[in-house]
């Protein structure tokens, strides 16, 4: 029986989600997708991790949040997983069943993603999958890292055996989906290819207005490149400084970098970018003012599967350039609002192009802004209701047996 009120047109969805309070991708993707149900008055419930269990309704939107445990261990500086989190799960399918879920959607194989997957099986609801993170690339980068002292390339081949694991984990969870989701054209092809599943693009937006070339106040006449995000090693943040030598070797001096972020390879940073300014994890306003005070934005990653922080930068006024792997290069327009680069050689020469040539910078600049005024995350989370709708579409509405096999 469906629940969704006459008018709205909208189905009634539970989003378990990886993450929400956390400063990455997925939890700001999270926050906009609430909001976006609160502004439209779209029936919502919306379920994550918090600092304790508690639920709450403000008009059309639901929340659940649940407090993790003792068996908690962290995958990231500010994400963990509780290996007990299955103990919400009477919670959780009370929660959904009493707000008439027509279908649950999940952000990936989190703890509270697999209690939604769980919670979709008990309930006998569709379940829709959405791919935000390359896992497997992640995996694969930091077992090569632990293991980067043994001889023989025995950490190269072990990073290979482990990114194809985790790929076939991944793909075997993620066939658990009716639909699948995911953020750029290349993962959408290898998401149909793994799963079988029907896959649509679930994009990203931005804020042009909390990211504006307005919060520019700084003075000097210093090209500052700019990165924002985890300082650990699935971004290649260790290019920069490879990147420094290169510019110093060229001439270049009057430059600096601005590194917004925390983590692991921050300490390395720190002691070997001369020409670095480090001010940790920016918020709000702070976070602003650092992008646009940025004159280009530099982003070595190549396991990012979409970039919110490349459109950020444009919508401050800040051109990028980014490499050729990954969901940025879906993002820049080459010679327009920066430069996808095929390797670090096209890399060093796209940023001192920049630097050399100022009104190149300057039209970048300007058509970096104008884009991003394009980039609604209304027409962002509108394109996800069309992926719902397609998979309510299918008559055969019983639990995914896989659901039943796999749980």
């Amino acid at each position: 029986m469906t629940h969704t009120p006459a008018g709205s047109g909208k189905p009634r969805v539970a989003f378990f989600t990886d993450s929400f309070h956390e400063v990455n991708g997925v939890a700001l993707t999270s926050r906009q997708f609430e909001a976006f149900a609160r502004r439209k008055e779209i029936p919502f419930l919306s379920v994550h991790a918090g600092q304790e269990t508690r639920r709450e309704r403000a008009g059309m939107v639901e929340t659940l949040e649940l407090q993790r445990g003792r068996l908690k261990f962290p995958v990231e500086r500010d994400m963990w997983f509780d290996l007990n989190f299955r103990r919400h799960a009477g919670l959780a399918a009370r929660a959904v069943r009493e707000f008439g879920a027509d279908l649950i959607h999940i952000t990936g194989p989190s703890d509270c993603g697999i209690l939604g997957a769980w919670t979709a099986w008990k309930l006998r609801l569709p379940l829709v999958a959405s791919w935000h993170t390359n896992l497997h690339e992640f995996g694969a980068l930091r077992l090569k890292k632990l293991l980067r002292s043994l001889p023989g390339g025995v950490a190269d081949r072990a990073a290979t055996a482990a990114e194809k694991a985790i790929l076939w984990a991944c793909g075997r969870y993620y066939r658990l989906g009716r639909v699948i989701l995911a953020p750029n054209r290349e993962l959408l092809e290898l998401l149909r290819r793994r799963t079988g599943r029907p896959a649509f693009l679930m994009r990203r937006g931005v804020d042009t207005e909390s990211f504006s070339p307005g919060f520019r106040d700084r003075a000097d006449t210093a090209f500052v490149m700019g990165f924002v995000g985890r300082v650990t090693p699935e971004k290649s943040v260790r290019f920069l400084k490879t990147l420094e030598d290169r510019l110093l070797a060229n001439g270049r001096s009057n430059f600096r970098f601005l590194v917004v972020g925390d983590g692991s390879e921050l300490g390395w940073l720190k002691d070997n970018l001369r020409h670095g300014e480090f001010p940790g994890v920016l918020k709000g306003e702070a976070l602003s003012r650092a992008y646009a005070n940025m004159d280009l934005f530099v982003f070595p990653s190549h396991t990012d599967t979409f970039g919110n922080v490349v459109q950020e930068a444009m919508a401050s006024g800040v051109p990028s350039v980014v490499t050729a792997s990954g969901g940025p290069k879906f993002l820049v327009k080459s010679a327009e609002t920066g430069f996808v680069a095929a390797d670090e050689d096209a890399f060093f020469r796209c940023v001192d192009g920049v630097i050399a040539d100022r009104d190149l910078h300057q039209r970048m600049c300007l058509q970096s802004r104008e884009h991003a005024l394009s980039l609604s995350w209304d027409g962002v989370f509108e394109e996800v209701y069309r992926a719902y709708q397609h998979c309510l579409a299918d008559s055969s509405v019983a639990a995914n047996p896989r659901l039943q096999t796999a749980l």
